[in-house]
């Protein structure tokens, strides 16, 4: 359930019904709008008797939460998140778009790619330095040898990183290098680690389970919030079907799903979704038509000797042309003339 509190409410009523909610053994979540603010009520087994609250003084309404992930919810949070990372704001009214290696494999193969993803007007540089793999015999990255040298290359080029995390045991070391954790999708019911994430005061960019229903992948990122890290990105990565085509199935059909039933911002990476570089272009495309808010694109300037996925990356021209075309896509799909 969610309290409304009226606009002239006063701190003292505020307190009031937050204590109400902890005497009836809730939990009470605060949400500071503009005009007025609202309390979460969270933690309940069963319906909340809103008569408790309704009479209470400074209490505008009462609305009921028909979904389980409540935090997450459109409902308890009309009002669209905007995820800011350094100048770059995610769920806004402009395209982000994240390019980059897989995997980091050495420092001129990053710089190479971090230069080529800022002259064409990326805005996060993405690379794996720790990577899990199907193969217990393929690349699993650099560690923190690969972090640093994410380090040296945003500040070099002044891209924010996104980057990977496996376990609890490497969380710290990555928290300290990145500017945006990334939760795979092996790991998005790893509660333990996504509640590791709702501690950390870095933006949590979340993928979608490759066999997750969207429900699952919101109370993935309910876990997250409810440790009080509210800066959540999904991520649509593409669901295993039974095609053969192409490496997963891109569910673009999710972005106005997710968009309609969360305040969260969502983008897509159809590189992994695809595993083919012919596919990744078009489908990026569609995502921009689609109004995601942003994009993770793969790119690689030599993919023929790359150590992980050499075939889903963009060359660094094709990426250039990308960027130019879904940008232009995605104000057409938003309605503003160019």
């Amino acid at each position: 359930m969610l309290i409304v509190m009226n606009r002239d409410a006063t701190e003292e009523q505020v307190n009031d019904v937050i204590r109400m909610i902890t005497t009836c053994g809730y939990t009470a979540h605060p949400i500071p709008g503009g005009e007025r603010v609202s309390i979460g009520v969270l933690y309940n087994k069963g319906a909340v008797d809103d008569a408790l609250f309704r009479s209470m003084p400074g209490v505008k309404e009462t609305i009921p939460v028909t979904k389980p992930y409540k935090l997450v919810s459109r409902e308890f949070h009309p009002v669209d998140t905007i995820v800011r990372v350094g100048d770059v704001s995610i769920g806004g009214d402009a395209l982000v778009i994240i390019g980059g290696p897989c995997a980091v494999e050495s420092e001129a193969q990053v710089m190479a790619i971090a230069g080529h993803v800022k002259a064409a007007g990326g805005d996060i540089l993405r690379g794996g330095a720790f990577k899990p793999r199907t193969s217990p015999y393929s690349f699993h990255g650099l560690g923190e040898e690969g972090l640093k040298i994410l380090a040296k290359a945003k500040a070099t080029f002044g891209l924010p990183i996104v980057t990977e995390v496996m376990d609890l045991s490497c969380f710290d070391m990555v928290e300290a290098y990145a500017d945006i954790i990334q939760i795979g999708t092996r790991n998005m019911q790893n509660f333990s680690l996504l509640r590791r994430a709702g501690e950390s005061k870095k933006p949590i960019l979340l993928k979608r389970g490759m066999s997750a229903t969207v429900d699952e992948w919101l109370m993935a990122a309910e876990y997250v919030m409810t440790e009080g890290n509210t800066n959540v990105i999904l991520c649509e990565r593409g669901v295993r079907t039974f095609v053969r085509h192409s490496r997963n199935t891109l569910d673009l059909s999710a972005v106005p799903v997710v968009k309609r039933l969360s305040h969260l911002p969502i983008i897509v990476d159809p590189s992994h979704a695809t595993g083919y570089r012919d596919q990744v272009m078009p489908l990026a495309r569609a995502s921009a038509a689609v109004s995601a808010h942003g994009l993770m694109i793969e790119v690689h300037h030599a993919p023929e000797t790359a150590k992980c996925d050499g075939g889903q990356s963009l060359l660094p021209d094709q990426f250039a042309v990308l960027c130019k075309q879904v940008r232009a896509i995605f104000e057409v799909s938003e309605g503003r003339e160019l």
